[in-house]
């Protein structure tokens, strides 16, 4: 695979790191694309990838997009993730973890990490035991705990902000709303939802997390994923992997709104543009499932949940002007969150070169005195 052909077409990365460890098969990839608002923070995704090819597609496209995600959540973090390509049902270790921490360790705060797909809590407490650079620890660690909490709630925000803008109020007592994914986030949505009346259709491609889900909220509607991808309802809402959303399948769709918890939902840029041809509303994504970086993000200056979630709460606000943006400037919501973020990057760069311009003549004049 011709590596830096591929990272350059993901250009604007600070630093792409490979990780190889013999003794305990570990395969990571650590990609940074912003350190302007500070270190970069982003979780740690373990997958059984196909291709090296595609962990590594997948890594800088993830990496860009958590960059944006906390530059529109007014952190002052920047942009980074890391996937471990194996199969975490079979290929998890401790000894891989640790391992993997020691990585993230070596770049000295450039990047901290936290959950994703494919690990958990208990995971970055093992990460924790090699590196400093680690949130979303347990709670017995001094940690924020499982993200997924936030990340539902600020889904939520996202929907009610979706919901004033297509029909006039937030409300969503009595609109039908499909969830296609009910792991860590999904099932945290569904109840939320469930609990604002809403009629809920659930899909998934594990089994049991549809029975634990059925289990739990014995009224929701169980489909196939094909199928409540083209059912009618007021909200998709996709929580499972990125991509989903294809130009094949936009002419199908039956909903009104998108708005859901998976990272890079949209499977091409163009389908941003078709979404909005059918007059579909899509939430962008990394704007609305960002309550659980920012729950993570908390974790870095001693955890206290009630200002993490009324940080999140501010998901609605944001996700308004961002709708506001888009119809004043007759694009997509995509590009107008695009644009606010690429704004607030740049004007952290420019004061950053200021910063170091000034240092540097500082220390010319004063080796010339």
């Amino acid at each position: 695979m011709r590596v830096f052909a591929a990272t350059g077409k993901h250009e604007g990365h600070e630093q792409v790191v490979f990780c190889y460890d013999k003794p305990t098969g570990l395969r990571a990839i650590i990609a940074i694309y912003s350190t302007a608002l500070g270190p970069a923070l982003g979780g740690t995704r373990f997958h059984p990838y196909a291709t090296e090819a595609q962990a590594l597609h997948d890594v800088l496209d993830l990496s860009r997009g958590m960059a944006y995600k906390n530059a529109l959540a007014g952190l002052n973090l920047g942009g980074g993730k890391a996937v471990i390509w194996g199969d975490p049902a079979t290929t998890k270790t401790e000894q891989l973890l640790r391992a993997y921490g020691r990585f993230v360790e070596s770049l000295s705060g450039r990047y901290i990490t936290a959950c994703d797909v494919g690990t958990c809590v208990e995971d970055m407490d093992i990460v924790a035991r090699e590196s400093s650079y680690v949130t979303g620890r347990s709670p017995s660690h001094g940690g924020a705990g499982d993200s997924s909490v936030l990340t539902a709630f600020g889904v939520l925000q996202g929907m009610r902000a979706a919901a004033t803008h297509q029909w006039g109020n937030a409300q969503l007592s009595g609109r039908t709303i499909g969830v296609a994914g009910v792991g860590k986030v999904g099932k945290r949505l569904v109840k939320l939802l469930s609990e604002e009346g809403a009629k809920i259709l659930i899909a998934d491609t594990n089994p049991q997390a549809i029975i634990n889900i059925a289990q739990q909220e014995p009224s929701v509607t169980i489909m196939s994923p094909d199928a409540l991808a083209e059912a009618p309802m007021d909200i998709y809402a996709p929580c499972a992997m990125g991509r989903a959303l294809t130009k094949e399948l936009v002419p199908r769709l039956q909903c009104a709104v998108i708005c859901g918890a998976a990272n890079n939902q949209l499977a091409h840029p163009v389908v941003a543009e078709l979404l909005a041809d059918r007059a579909i509303l899509y939430a962008p994504d990394y704007v609305v499932n960002a309550g659980g970086v920012i729950q993570v993000a908390d974790e870095i200056y001693g955890f206290v949940f009630e200002r993490a979630r009324q940080r999140a709460a501010g998901i609605f606000e944001t996700t308004q002007k961002i709708f506001a943006a888009a119809a004043s400037g007759r694009v997509t919501p995509s590009a107008a969150a695009d644009q606010l973020a690429e704004a607030r990057i740049a004007t952290a760069e420019q004061l950053n070169l200021a910063a170091s311009a000034g240092w540097d003549a500082h220390v010319t004049v004063h080796r010339t005195v």
